[in-house]
């Protein structure tokens, strides 16, 4: 029996495309020591990494957006509410609105704080940026690579991508338990 992958059917009857696993690290063939070539760095870690980067870039930005937004109009909402006075049965629908859009307010703010939405979505636009911006020095042979012999800008460029990708990480840490340590230390 021959394994055949799987497809998905397109919509309008254009030929199969197969559906791509998406691999652990751990399925990754093995390999020997210094091993790895320019082209399968990139393809294996380099790309995935830069996607992996810009698609959280996008989801922290659209979230830290949304809330922030709902969380401004709910601020200005909540004080007409609280002058507007209709009727006594109205009365009660309003007061009720009010402690909704004010509960929304307070969780969405506190998330942020907790969350650090604004300072992720910072983060991983700028190490996707960087990712890039070394990619395109590497393939340009464009200092710091100039006059390099092949194997040594290779080994440039992937301690250099590495390094950023390790300083994102730290930043990334830092920004979500230094906040949360300071209102430990300040709780006490």
């Amino acid at each position: 029996m021959t394994d055949i992958p799987e497809t998905k059917k397109n919509e309008e009857s254009k030929p199969e495309i197969p559906v791509q696993e998406k691999k652990n690290w751990t399925d990754e063939k093995l390999r020997s020591y210094a091993s790895m070539t320019t082209e399968e760095y990139i393809d294996e870690r380099f790309n995935p990494m830069r996607a992996w980067y810009d698609k959280k870039a996008a989801s922290t930005k659209n979230l830290y957006l949304r809330m922030r937004a709902a969380s401004v109009v709910g601020g200005a909402i909540v004080p007409v509410l609280i002058n507007v006075k209709i009727s006594s049965f109205a009365d009660i629908f309003v007061d009720l609105l009010t402690t909704a859009i004010s509960l929304i307010v307070v969780i969405f703010v506190s998330l942020e704080s907790v969350f650090h939405y604004r300072e992720q979505w910072k983060n991983y636009r700028s190490t996707e940026q960087l990712l890039a911006n070394e990619y395109f020095k590497f393939v340009s042979g464009e200092n710091p690579y100039k006059n390099l012999d092949k194997n040594d800008a290779f080994l440039k460029f992937v301690s250099r991508v590495e390094g950023a990708m390790e300083r994102e990480n730290a930043s990334t840490l830092n920004v979500m338990t230094t906040v949360t340590e300071q209102k430990i230390q300040n709780a006490n």
